[in-house]
């Protein structure tokens, strides 16, 4: 903690070390619920960790409405629940964020409005699934148009989220250890049209089926995806702990091959059994007719049994014959 008993340009938050020398401000662990007041105008890093700040209020950092020289701001392992709208406000010089081990359930629209600056956006392990839509319209802001960087390991994301690749300056996108199955065709031509784009994958649980078709042609040849090699098949067990670049997408164009031969043969079967019906409606009176004379030559032989049958057990007629 610093000496500063009276605040001056020079003073320190409560519980905090601070080195004008550097601007670096460091409050790690205590009891506070929010973030420190006061925060000197001069301050260019600072760490906040080990809190339990739930909440991310409108204008946290505005000092006396003023805006703040922070170029670096950690946030990690703080519980942070909520970043409400406007969270960063005042913070326009802002280059590196990092909000990784927190308990996001709830992100706001606007959360990171005010950062026109901002250049890396660290999240790994802090989104819950509840908030996984609402990072998505998050980080749809024109605010992060300046976004270089963005990480979002280990948040069990099943798909990038994020609408529209294109809009983004985008260099490097972290997206290891989550629960990704597979790359949708629209993700894949965004990625054709991000040439500078840097995409890490490793540790997802690809599903390898054809449906991965068009996102291993990507992988195959583009050099945008570093850690290719590492991407590893979880799904079907034929092909658990095989490499997704090792896949035989010809086995596909075979199986698509059989299922339109199935397809075809399917529709020729319907055909002819609709002509065979539309035959029988046409000749329905002949038939009517055919079926009523087989009708009557089989109660005519019938009856012709019939009779026979009552001759032979009469037995007067059978002394007869005798």
């Amino acid at each position: 903690m610093c000496s500063f008993l009276h605040l001056t340009d020079d003073a320190c938050p409560s519980s905090c070390i601070c080195a004008r020398e550097s601007g670096k401000v460091s409050c790690r662990d205590g009891d506070d619920t929010g973030v420190p007041g006061n925060i000197p105008e001069w301050t260019s890093t600072m760490i906040l960790s080990g809190r339990n700040i739930s909440t991310l209020q409108r204008g946290a950092f505005m000092t006396n409405g003023t805006e703040l020289e922070m170029m670096i701001l950690s946030l990690s392992y703080n519980g942070i629940q909520t970043i409400e709208a406007y969270a960063f406000l005042g913070l326009p010089r802002l280059h590196q964020l990092d909000l990784s081990h927190n308990q996001l359930e709830s992100i706001s629209d606007r959360a990171f409005h005010g950062l026109p600056e901002l250049r890396s956006l660290y999240l790994n392990c802090s989104i819950f699934p509840q908030a996984t839509a609402q990072l998505a319209n998050a980080l749809s802001t024109q605010s992060l148009r300046n976004l270089h960087r963005l990480e979002l390991a280990g948040n069990r994301l099943k798909s990038i989220p994020l609408t529209r690749l294109d809009i983004y300056n985008l260099h490097t996108l972290v997206l290891t250890n989550n629960s990704i199955e597979t790359i949708g065709m629209g993700n894949v031509t965004n990625l054709y049209k991000q040439r500078r784009l840097r995409l890490y994958l490793s540790l997802n649980p690809f599903r390898c089926n054809c449906e991965l078709g068009t996102f291993y042609y990507w992988l195959k040849n583009s050099s945008q995806c570093p850690d290719a090699g590492r991407l590893l098949c979880s799904e079907p067990e034929a092909k658990r702990g095989d490499p997704v670049e090792n896949l035989q997408v010809e086995d596909c164009t075979k199986e698509n091959l059989e299922a339109v031969s199935y397809v075809l043969l399917g529709i020729v079967l319907a055909l002819i059994g609709v002509v065979f019906l539309m035959v029988l409606y046409l000749n329905r009176r002949g038939i009517k007719r055919w079926l009523n004379n087989i009708r009557e030559a089989c109660r005519d032989q019938m009856e012709v049994y019939h009779y026979r049958y009552e001759q032979d057990s009469d037995p007067r007629l059978a002394n007869v014959a005798v």
